[in-house]
């Protein structure tokens, strides 16, 4: 049996939209680690070379499995869709949250990357025809209220916004734009053949931008800080892919996207157990009340996205 069959193929769109949430869960459970992780790694390496060493290293693997299995190359038109994916997720990403996270809290660099599901929910329709319900937006846009309250909490009020919040805006927008084209392109590609290929597009760039970084500041890194690494260029940047490149491709995608909505609180959550940070009474309240919103979202959309004749014309 050849790994193509991976691909997903039309008999796979009538598996459930519990299917979706589910692979969508795993890959926000695999992503939650990332900017924990990440202020642990550029305690010893450079913001640059983290954001951009982990695309090399992923790429490597990418390239392995690209190879191993023979999956076919994507079409002239199916390259340019994956480079605006490669840019999103794999240049954009990392590197913008790298350099935020030098300078602010992974807890709030959690909390402020919680806006991210209506950004997404944004590109998807503006990139589909996929319309959400009235409740579903009302649900999806007090989620990232929440977000950003519990941001602003955090970060001693609104008016305080700081350079690395802009950077961690930068980098919602890039991944949102990256999502919802690599939502689609997993339903023709593969949701790992998908993230592989867009490691392959952005691998020179990324390459380029090791070699300047560990020749500008040579890595100077404990064992701890080359594990971090090694989580970030390993499952955030390959393997989480997999499966959350599934659940939009499985879809809905504004709805799946919602489930990012308790990546705030598990990156807090991690947070403190990894780097120590204070979580106060404030932390706790908007956590709950970011899932809240997630799961009303959630819900919603899994109740009107049901079945009725006129559906057939929007799937």
């Amino acid at each position: 049996m050849k790994v193509d069959s991976s691909v997903i193929a039309p008999r796979e769109t009538v598996l459930s939209i519990p299917a979706g949430v589910r692979w969508g869960l795993l890959g926000v459970l695999a992503f939650s680690f990332t900017l924990p992780l990440t202020r642990i790694a550029i305690d010893g390496l450079s913001p640059l070379f983290v954001g951009a060493g982990r695309a090399v290293v992923a790429a490597l693997l990418a390239g392995i499995a690209l190879a191993v299995t023979r999956q076919r190359r994507p079409t002239t038109t199916q390259w340019g869709r994956l480079a605006i994916v490669a840019g999103g997720v794999v240049a954009g990403f990392p590197v913008l949250t790298s350099f935020a996270m030098t300078t602010t809290p992974a807890s709030h660099g959690a909390v402020v990357i919680g806006v991210l599901p209506a950004a997404t929910a944004v590109a998807v329709v503006l990139r589909t025809r996929e319309r959400p319900t009235r409740s579903f937006w009302i649900f999806a846009s007090l989620g990232a209220v929440a977000a950003v309250v519990f941001a602003a909490l955090q970060n001693d009020g609104l008016d305080s916004l700081t350079a690395s919040d802009l950077l961690l805006f930068g980098a919602v927008i890039a991944a949102a734009i990256g999502y919802a084209e690599g939502g689609l392109l997993a339903r023709e590609l593969g949701s790992w053949q998908t993230v592989s290929w867009a490691l392959i597009v952005a691998a020179p760039l990324m390459a380029a931008l090791t070699v300047v970084s560990a020749l500008q500041q040579p890595p100077a890194a404990t064992p701890v800080h080359w594990l971090a690494f090694a989580y970030l260029a390993a499952v955030s940047m390959f393997l989480g892919f997999f499966a959350w490149y599934r659940g939009l491709a499985i879809g809905p995608m504004a709805q799946v996207s919602q489930i990012q909505l308790v990546q705030p609180v598990m990156g807090i959550a991690w947070a403190a157990l990894l780097l120590h940070e204070q979580i106060g009474w404030a932390t706790a309240i908007g956590g709950l009340a970011v899932i809240a919103c997630a799961a009303l979202a959630v819900r919603t959309r899994l109740i009107t996205h049901r079945p009725s004749a006129p559906q057939g014309k929007d799937s």
